[in-house]
Parts: structure tokens; C-alpha cells; sequence
């Protein structure tokens, strides 16, 4: 199975065992693709700025951040990570097998940024280069700059003011784990809301991303 994904993702592997780790989740050992994970969530971010950097080059740095956050969030890289049906590879524990973990978009995205990071350790940062411009040609071609590609918190902001509703306020709940592989937890709140988000990543703007699209979704349902 490993010679038919690596034929899809247009890479074989020198070192088989670095592939394994990296489609294994927490839940199923503890030698998983967490490490692998952290270092391909810096490659991807370098290599996808350079590439608006380069292809965009009257383009400002808010429209940068921005177009880069739509292209290398959870939904992004979950569905690229369904284009190689990786769900069907993943080494699941029972409880997440169990709960269909191999469709789940957190999972997936982790999993494509391990497979990155995988590639870079086992093939050199140009071969990671490449892999990762030529899966997202088609992103790219197909990415229409417009206010419907706002990232997140852009978006939940925006909405908020056409409501006259203050504006969010983040708050970081907890960072767990060590220096080098951190997990942060922040929570987003809406003033006259109950309810909070809690959005969950590996550094703080992904987990206030992830926040901030989840209560963009709360208010919606509240106002609509």
C-alpha cells in the first residue's frame, strides 16, 4: 500500500520507515507523526510564501498573510490530503478508527503536513519543494483573490461589524507539550455571547484561526 500512496503523491521514499511514522496518529503509537507534523507546518508556510512572494510581486503583505492563510489552513490541506485518499493509509487507534478519524479533516491536515516534513528529511528541501508547488498548482490556478478568501478572524471581524457587535478578543487557554512541539489552545469570545470557541494548533495563530472560523459559525447561527 505504501508503493500505491507513493505513486500518488509522485514520491517514493529511500527510507520506508519515515513514510509509516508519518501516516501513524497519536492515538495508535507513540512514535507518530506529532514531530514530522511540526517540522512540515514550517516547510509548507516557507515554501507556499515564497511562491506568492514570487508569483505576486505588487502584491502587500496583508494580501500575502492572507492569501497564504487560505491556502495552508485545515480544510486546505485536509481536502489535498483526500486527493491521495490518505485517510486509507493512516495507522489509527481503535477509538479513532472506530469514530471514522480517517475522514476527519484535523487529522488529515496533520497527516499531509508529517508527509511533508517526511519528504524534506528523506529526500532533501528541493525535492520538498517541488512535491509542494506541484500539488498546489491547481490551488493556485484555481484561487480566486477575493473577499471570499479572507482568512478567518479577517472574516469573523468583518462580520461582527456589519452586525455592530465588538470585536472578538483571543485568549490563550493552555500550551501543552515541549518547546520544540508545542500545542496551543486559545479560546475566542464574542462580547454577549455565552458561548466560546476554542480553536486548537501548532502555534498560536493557527489556533486562533481555527477559533475564530468556529464562531463565525456560532454567530451566524445566532443571527440568522
Amino acid at each position: 500500500m505504501s508503493e500505491e500512496l507513493c505513486r500518488k503523491l509522485g514520491y517514493h521514499f529511500n527510507n520506508p520507515k519515515i513514510l509509516k511514522t508519518a501516516l501513524t496518529h497519536c492515538s495508535s503509537d507513540d512514535n507518530n507523526n506529532e514531530r514530522l507534523e511540526f517540522l512540515g507546518d514550517s516547510i509548507v508556510n516557507f515554501i507556499v510564501a515564497e511562491m506568492l512572494y514570487q508569483q505576486f510581486p505588487h502584491a502587500q503583505e496583508g494580501d500575502l498573510s492572507r492569501w497564504r492563510a487560505t491556502l495552508i489552513n485545515r480544510d486546505a490541506l485536509g481536502n489535498l490530503a483526500r486527493q491521495f485518499q490518505l485517510g486509507r493509509y493512516l495507522f489509527l487507534g481503535p477509538g479513532e478508527l472506530k469514530s471514522g478519524g480517517g475522514e476527519r479533516l484535523s487529522i488529515l491536515s496533520c497527516a499531509m503536513e508529517a508527509i511533508i516534513g517526511a519528504i524534506y528529511l528523506d529526500g532533501g528541501f528541493a525535492v520538498a519543494r517541488e512535491c509542494v508547488l506541484r500539488w498546489y498548482a491547481p490551488l493556485l490556478q484555481s484561487l480566486s483573490f477575493s473577499t471570499n478568501h479572507k482568512d478567518p478572524k479577517t472574516k469573523l471581524q468583518e462580520y461582527l461589524q456589519s452586525l455592530h457587535v465588538p470585536l472578538p478578543t483571543y485568549s490563550v487557554e493552555s500550551v501543552e507539550g515541549e518547546s520544540h512541539q508545542q500545542t496551543f489552545v486559545v479560546s475566542c469570545c464574542v462580547e454577549g455571547m455565552s458561548q466560546k470557541a476554542l480553536g486548537k494548533g501548532t502555534s498560536r495563530r493557527r489556533a486562533e484561526q481555527e477559533a475564530a472560523e468556529l464562531m463565525l459559525g456560532i454567530v451566524k447561527d445566532e443571527f440568522k
